[in-house]
């Protein structure tokens, strides 16, 4: 069955860095288009950023725009999103998908605050 297993959030101040990844089973993850989500507490989940199975297109939130890099790894089934300069407003889970599957996995918490 599809799996989705989000990594490497944590608790980093205003203006660092930091890399979630996503390892994908399932599925033939070098096929599909990849999506990073975020939900913020009392908001809805939103689109952050996307990159379509070559890797060749790439598409990001206003908000995150200029910050977050998402890329991928098709040998390693792998998905990431480099956060830079990150800000308190980014604070989220953050969840990784398969655009063409409705599964998620269980996220992981980004907490950006001094």
């Amino acid at each position: 069955q599809v799996r989705l297993v989000e990594s490497g959030g944590g608790l980093v101040q205003p203006g660092g860095s930091l890399r979630v990844s996503c390892v994908a089973s399932g599925f033939t993850f070098s096929s599909y288009t990849m999506n990073w989500y975020r939900q913020a507490p009392g908001k809805e989940r939103e689109l952050v950023a996307s990159i379509d199975s070559p890797g060749g297109t790439i598409k990001y939130a206003d908000s995150v725009k200029g910050r977050f890099t998402i890329s991928r790894d098709n040998a390693k089934n792998t998905l990431y999103l480099q956060m830079n300069s990150l800000k308190p407003e980014d604070t989220a889970v953050y969840y990784c998908k398969a655009a063409s599957f409705p599964y998620w996995g269980q996220g992981t918490q980004v907490t950006v605050s001094s």
